[in-house]
């Protein structure tokens, strides 16, 4: 992809780009506790975003999309974000590092990936992480990463007006080869957690759904938790959020809550637990552990948060019931997309066979396999 890309920016602008890479992530465990200032467990992955760079001495900047095949340009002083538009993540950072400070000028710039399409990778987030590093790295802005991190949430929330958390583009620019993240969403500082898999490797099964309620749900059980904590702070008065509760407290709080929100809260209470246990599990090699972990992440998620899908309990479930497989569990916000699985290595063609001849009996369809290693975080290429 860097000499592919190199040779399209040589193809349209004549020169010699500075090159950055940002990659996608996934996440281990932790689903929807972000928003509750929690703890979640994510790793970069090997396929990612790359943009290469440089300046055209103009107060334009010249855009090209190698996966859209598109070019567009807009005026440093006359950004408008169109909504929807790849182009957008170009201007949302350049808009926030302008406000604070930073005197971006023109330049040209050319954008390809090897993300897969819908797989819950995060490419909005490695892309936007990839634009920072590079802007930075061009103008010698050496703006530090949690800053890039920042603007690259603050542009998703304003310019492509999405709602996320801040694990995908902390993911994407503080991954490191072989380990994972234990990240505090409330003061986003990270614990590296070495990841020795050994016999063992994580498969994504894509199950190229995507029901149109995700993101009413999402907004739904965000309120669900915020109105939770309304209702528990008279009996936990020095809470902030969810996070600050522990298993210990569930049968207070189940006492506490209406049957309609006890659930929820008992979600993202267990799901933050299972995140140091998962993590505990992996420092000491415990792989059948962090398995067990993976699938009651799961359970929670389908039972207690409602964020799954018939098609996802399918695939988890029929991943669990092989004995090969350590461990399974929907991965992202949920109605659609993947599973992330702990297959032994020897066993993936058998995996795969299976998997796909029942989902596609069941749902007449062929799901997709998307192996993934964790790698490091962005940089300068």
């Amino acid at each position: 992809m860097h000499t592919q890309l190199s040779k399209t920016f040589q193809s349209y602008f004549a020169t010699t780009p500075l090159v950055a890479f940002a990659p996608g992530r996934i996440n281990l465990i932790g689903e929807h506790t972000d928003y509750q200032e929690g703890f979640v467990f994510p790793a970069a992955v090997s396929q990612g975003i790359w943009v290469g760079i440089q300046k055209n001495g103009l107060t334009v900047c010249r855009l090209y999309s190698m996966d859209f095949a598109q070019e567009f340009s807009f005026e440093l002083d006359f950004i408008s974000p169109k909504n929807g538009h790849w182009a957008t993540y170009v201007m949302g950072m350049c808009a926030l590092m302008k406000q604070s400070g930073y005197e971006v000028a023109g330049f040209d710039m050319v954008i390809g990936g090897n993300i897969p399409v819908g797989s819950g990778l995060s490419s909005s987030a490695a892309l936007s992480v990839a634009i920072g590093t590079a802007i930075s790295g061009l103008f010698e802005f050496e703006i530090p990463k949690k800053n890039i991190v920042l603007y690259a949430q603050k542009s998703e929330h304003l310019y492509a007006g999405v709602k996320c958390g801040i694990m995908d583009p902390y993911a994407s620019a503080f991954g490191a080869e072989g380990k994972a993240l234990l990240l505090d969403c409330r003061n986003n500082n990270h614990m590296e957690i070495p990841v020795d898999l050994g016999d063992f490797s994580l498969l994504l099964v894509n199950s190229k759904v995507k029901h149109s309620l995700a993101d009413s749900a999402y907004n739904k059980r965000r309120e669900a938790c915020e109105e939770s904590v309304r209702h528990l702070q008279a009996e936990f008065p020095e809470m902030l959020t969810l996070r600050d509760l522990t298993i210990s407290d569930l049968e207070k709080v189940e006492k506490i809550l209406p049957t309609t929100l006890f659930p929820k809260a008992k979600h993202v209470i267990t799901e933050c637990a299972r995140v140091h246990e998962a993590a505990a599990a992996l420092q000491s090699g415990d792989l059948k552990s962090f398995g067990k972990l993976l699938n009651a992440s799961h359970q929670s998620l389908s039972q207690d948060f409602e964020v799954s899908c018939p098609e996802l309990d399918f695939l988890a479930e029929k991943a669990q019931s092989l004995g090969y497989v350590l461990g399974s569990r929907m991965m992202g916000g949920g109605f659609g997309g993947c599973t992330i699985n702990l297959v032994r290595k020897t066993e993936y063609h058998d995996f795969q066979s299976i998997l796909s001849d029942a989902y596609s009996r069941q749902f007449a369809k062929s799901p997709d396999f998307i192996p993934v290693a964790i790698g490091d975080g962005a940089r300068l290429v």
